[in-house]
């Protein structure tokens, strides 16, 4: 028998939902639960079990169905209705729920009558993360009653119109935190050949060509989706994205995808392999660096030439100069690597000499000219230089005079290696360095670094022309574009204008030039996601600049400024964290505490190049330099809050929506807070809690930290607490609205 839908009290569907930031909920369906029938025995919530969705992208529109499984953990036989959350340019088709064989249908309520029912839901809830479901539609179906232990499938279907980025098509769907609860994620293209490689700024993507499709996941993590999918336009496809603070300078991404690579615009490269085979690579690590170089050696094009070297004590060359990446050379290849073994000592400084030196031609097999051509050093160690030249700022010194024009790429094996002067070879080879740990995968890690690196498109890339000034760009200065690897870069931009990015960069001896159109604003909303990735970009890039310079004072309130701007928890802001009353002594910058002196030294000691501390924050700053997306940074973070709880006592801390909260006096604050900034409190739930709410929605993602929290802002700061006002007198709002935004 059907019952009709009545608007009560909620049992979310997920428990978790008043620990969430406010984003997560939008695009999660939950049962209202309207009228429990009562029984003997334990009562519990409605959860959810399993969901999914589906996306199949036609030109572009998109159809999205998505399927959810909810179970009655309780006692009592549960009705109630489904709600699901709609954004405005989604277009509703039809929402389905089984009872038996028969299929029942669900309504469409518009944004008007939907917001009522949220603040409703939050009031007596408490549950500000619905706060963001604001000016949507919603979705209602009546669910029959559901038994103890008894599980519902729903599935709802709606299409939308997807929005272009430049030269790529883009998706967004908030997908929630689902916890633990089993879900999978899947958007479809066909005619896949039209597409470039997919990018998310928001999550890891695991993409696969099959016959014509385009078959991209979605793997675990919270929040809105982003994926920006290139469409294929001549050498170069590019897109940028802004985001723009009231008040401040804006922030920007931008995305370059190469075309596929091919014989006409393949750019020849000269690889230098250089591997350590001293007594510390025996045993499972020197048979993984076997098959690396193998794997590498198999990656070779045919317009490529390369050398290998290998070196312990001494140092030795597969052949004298580089050798042509013919099949049969490559064979001989194979067989030096096979017979390879591991003893003596390293001599970093004489494998450098030798593949830094310039090789005698009459030796090479050169023919024709050289230009255009890329040169790679793949530098491989496990340990420190005991042989020859041991002092690591010598040794760097010296390669960087001999460098030339080569990229050098390193890869260091464990915990014995010398950060300092790997990241140093890295940094003035403009290369990168990537971190093996022990026991990991030197194949894994030295093969995804040959995969990269195999087909250039363009290098030495640069911005030559912008209609506003781009600042603190990251990477402070573009890479060389590969095909199959897109660019990002992310930065800051001054000014106000609408136009077109200029760029270029060099294919076979001549400069190719590109332009990429942005809309530069003063001020928007839009994709948030931006400044939290480029402050993770930025304080990688501070970090190792502190490892091979030290650390002085600017670098450091740097580092520490960005962290509590944009909640990226650092060994800096783990220290102004563990000493949170040392902030009101800051000299004038918000949230800056002086470094006791003999720490700022302790940077630049040989002694804190090498162990397992040193490798851990090098590893720590290369991931955060290179972090392509939120669920990156959000892993550097986590292992930062680790190594905070592992450090003795400290107040509790928390990141929440890009922000720093900080356990005091049972109130979550901001650690950005300082005494000068006036504070206004609120009474949570209240009509001036919702009218704030209206006027401020940029405050929404933090207010699941608590019924008794402080968020900081320009010039005001705001507490939500019980004892806080309930109604807003005349201008006081739209004056707490100005100071808390700075305008």
């Amino acid at each position: 028998m059907q019952r009709p839908a009545r608007l009560g009290t909620v049992l979310t569907a997920l428990a978790a939902f008043t620990a969430l930031p406010a984003s997560t909920a939008l695009c999660q369906g939950w049962i209202e639960i309207e009228r429990p029938r009562e029984r003997t025995g334990p009562t519990g919530p409605i959860t959810r079990t399993a969901s999914s969705v589906q996306v199949r992208l036609t030109d572009r529109i998109a159809r999205v169905e998505v399927e959810e499984r909810f179970r009655n953990d309780g006692g009592l036989v549960a009705e109630g209705s489904y709600l699901y959350p709609l954004a405005g340019e989604a277009v509703f088709r039809n929402f389905s729920l089984w009872m038996g064989d028969e299929e029942l249908r669900g309504e469409m309520l518009d944004a008007g009558k939907a917001q009522g029912i949220y603040d409703a839901i939050v009031r007596r809830r408490k549950d500000p993360a619905l706060l963001t479901l604001a000016g949507h539609g919603l979705v209602r179906a009546q669910v029959f009653p559901i038994q103890p232990g008894e599980t519902r499938k729903v599935a709802l279907r709606y299409t939308q119109l997807v929005s272009r980025a430049g030269d790529a098509l883009r998706f967004r769907y908030p997908l929630g935190d689902r916890g633990s609860t089993p879900f999978t994620f899947s958007l479809i293209l066909d005619d896949a050949g039209r597409f470039g490689t997919p990018y998310s700024p928001t999550h890891q993507l695991d993409t696969r060509r099959q016959d014509s499709r385009l078959e991209i996941a979605v793997a675990n993590g919270g929040g809105d989706v982003e994926i920006l999918i290139p469409v294929r336009q001549g050498l170069v496809s590019s897109s940028l994205l802004t985001h723009a603070p009231a008040g401040e300078d804006g922030y920007f991404m931008l995305l370059l995808s190469p075309g596929e690579a091919g014989s006409a615009t393949a750019v020849p490269r000269d690889i230098t392999l250089v591997v350590d085979v001293s007594g510390s690579m025996s045993g499972a690590k020197m048979e993984q660096a076997r098959a690396a170089l193998r794997q590498t050696l198999g990656t070779l094009n045919p317009v490529d030439r390369f050398r290998l070297i290998t070196f312990s004590s001494g140092v030795r060359e597969f052949r004298p100069g580089f050798s042509r990446a013919e099949a049969t050379t490559i064979a001989d290849a194979g067989r030096f690597v096979d017979a390879l073994a591991a003893e003596g000592g390293t001599n970093i400084s004489g494998a450098l000499d030798v593949a830094l030196g310039e090789p005698d031609e009459s030796r090479q097999g050169r023919a024709g000219d050289d230009s255009g051509r890329l040169s790679i050093v793949l530098f491989i160690t496990d340990g420190l230089p005991s042989i020859g030249e041991q002092l690591p700022d010598r040794i760097a010194a010296a390669a960087a005079a001999k460098r030339g024009d080569r990229r050098i790429f390193t890869v260091g094996l464990g915990h014995d290696v010398n950060t300092y002067l790997l990241d140093r070879l890295a940094a003035e080879g403009r290369g990168s360095t990537e971190y093996v740990t022990p026991g990991a995968s030197v194949e894994a890690a030295l093969g995804g670094l040959s995969a990269k690196i195999r087909h250039p498109a363009l290098l030495d890339l640069r911005i030559d022309d912008a209609p506003v000034a781009l600042v603190d760009l990251a990477p402070a200065r573009l890479p060389d574009l590969f095909h199959g690897e897109e660019m990002v870069v992310f930065g800051r931009y001054r000014g106000r204008a609408t136009g077109s990015v200029a760029l270029s960069g060099e294919r076979s001896g001549r400069r190719e030039r590109f332009t990429v159109r942005g809309d530069f604003g003063s001020q928007s909303s839009e994709n948030d996601f931006i400044p939290r990735l480029w402050a993770s970009r930025r304080i990688g890039e501070l970090t190792r600049q502190i490892r091979l310079e030290g650390g002085s004072p600017a670098l450091i309130e740097q580092v520490r400024d960005l962290g509590l701007r944009h909640g990226i928890l650092t060994e800096y802001t783990s220290y102004l964290v563990q000493e949170p009353e040392a902030i009101a002594r800051g000299p004038g910058q918000p949230g800056v505490v002086p470094l006791r002196e003999d720490r700022q030294r302790d940077e630049a000691r040989p002694a804190a190049q090498t162990g397992a501390a040193a490798f851990e924050r090098a590893q720590a700053s290369a991931k955060m330099r290179e972090a392509r997306s939120l669920a990156d940074a959000d892993v550097a973070s986590r292992r930062a809050e680790l190594r905070i709880a592992g450090s003795g006592p400290s107040p509790a801390a928390r990141t929440l929506a890009g922000r720093i909260f900080v356990r005091r006096g049972g109130v979550w604050t901001d650690a950005a807070h300082r005494d000068s900034l006036q504070v206004t409190v609120v009474a949570p739930y209240s009509d001036a809690y919702f009218a704030l709410v209206r006027a401020l929605p940029e405050l929404v993602p933090w207010l699941p930290a608590g019924e008794d929290m402080l968020v900081a802002g320009r010039r005001a700061s705001i507490h939500i607490a019980p004892a806080g006002v309930t109604a807003w007198g005349r201008g006081e709002l739209e004056r707490l609205t100005r100071a808390f935004r700075g305008v």
